[in-house]
């Protein structure tokens, strides 16, 4: 992969990584696994000794129960509201179990099964007839062939008849390709295949899934950042890494950033740190959308000014992020800006409110 990807897959980004793992990985695996259980656990939160980096900020009992999850062959469901981490999550998982995380199948209204089991080659398949040569293996295929976890993204955004083609795959671990004959109609499923799927609990338009195929799964929720300092940490760690690749050399400004993420948790929470009552927002005021402001703030101050993005920078970069569902969600911005005026950075926020549209 050239260097010029904008985001290649976490076993290119932490090969080394995985590498050091492996070298010093003596505990017993799961058969089918490239890392044990401990091994993989490093990786994703972290190993100092090892210079292993903490990928993944939330509760370390999830990560150990996802991975025994992964261990017995079972699916793994990952629920929570948007930005919660969760695709990260099952990226970090699937490199570490599987050494590689890009068998995924995204998930929406258009999804066929095509996309997620097989499909052909027409111009052969005209030509020679069903074969494993005209056959196109998708995601689903592969993994199983290949004993791979495959990552299926949003899965209660597919059609529920789209879902529940995961059926038979999860439960006998064997997947029909009827348009061939013999042996070659059949693929069972290698040892360390398994099903990594995400859903979010806050999109409008999604699809129930069917009792048959939750008993396929185990279900664990992924919770925000709880702790202001540990997301304060995260979004600066992160936006950091952003603006480097966008070609900004100026570090993100800390105040800003505290004003930034202090914002977005009284929003979502609807409630400030002295515990009055603020109008919640119908967006979703996530950490991810907090990274994704803080990037754009630093671009803006960068590539226009020269300078680390401002609290003026702030406030026209939050209009984007809160007026996404509903226009009256700029009203509640605004609100919540000339209640919270007092202090340095504050009152420049209220000062910059007229920069919100509308």
């Amino acid at each position: 992969m050239n260097d010029h990807a904008q985001r290649p897959p976490a076993e290119i980004r932490f090969a080394g990584e995985l590498a050091r793992l492996r070298e010093h990985d003596t505990d017993d695996r799961p058969p089918g696994w490239a890392l044990s259980l401990r091994a993989a656990r490093r990786f994703v939160l972290g190993d100092e000794t090892l210079g292993i980096s903490r990928k993944f900020v939330g509760d370390p009992s999830l990560i150990d129960r996802s991975l025994v999850t992964l261990a017995t062959n079972r699916g793994l469901m990952l629920v929570g509201e948007p930005g919660t981490a969760k695709s990260l999550l099952s990226e970090l998982l699937a490199a570490a179990v599987s050494g590689t995380s890009t068998l995924t199948v995204q998930g929406g209204a258009a999804t066929t099964e095509d996309q997620i089991k097989y499909s052909w080659n027409y111009a052969l398949l005209v030509a020679e007839g069903p074969s494993t040569r005209s056959l196109v293996a998708a995601p689903l295929l592969r993994g199983m062939a290949e004993g791979k976890v495959v990552r299926f993204e949003e899965i209660t955004r597919c059609p529920l008849e789209v879902q529940d083609c995961l059926l038979s795959p999860l439960s006998d671990r064997v997947l029909s390709v009827p348009e061939l004959s013999g042996p070659e109609s059949m693929v069972f499923a290698q040892e360390g295949f398994t099903v990594i799927a995400t859903a979010n609990t806050r999109d409008r338009g999604v699809n129930e899934m069917s009792a048959a195929l939750k008993r396929r799964f185990n279900f664990e929720t992924v919770f925000p950042i709880a702790d202001f300092e540990t997301e304060l940490a995260l979004v600066e760690a992160e936006a950091l890494a952003l603006l480097k690749r966008s070609g900004v050399t100026a570090p993100p400004r800390r105040d800003v950033l505290e004003v930034l993420v202090t914002t977005f948790r009284e929003l979502r929470q609807g409630q400030t740190a002295r515990g009055d009552a603020t109008d919640r927002l119908s967006g979703v005021m996530s950490t991810a959308e907090a990274v994704s402001v803080a990037h754009a703030v630093g671009l803006r101050g960068w590539f226009l000014r020269g300078e680390p993005g401002t609290a003026a920078d702030l406030v026209s970069c939050l209009a984007g992020t809160a007026a996404k569902d509903n226009h009256e969600d700029l009203a509640k911005l605004r609100r919540y800006l000339e209640r919270r005026r007092h202090g340095d950075q504050w009152k420049a926020l209220y000062e910059a409110r007229h920069l919100l549209p509308g």
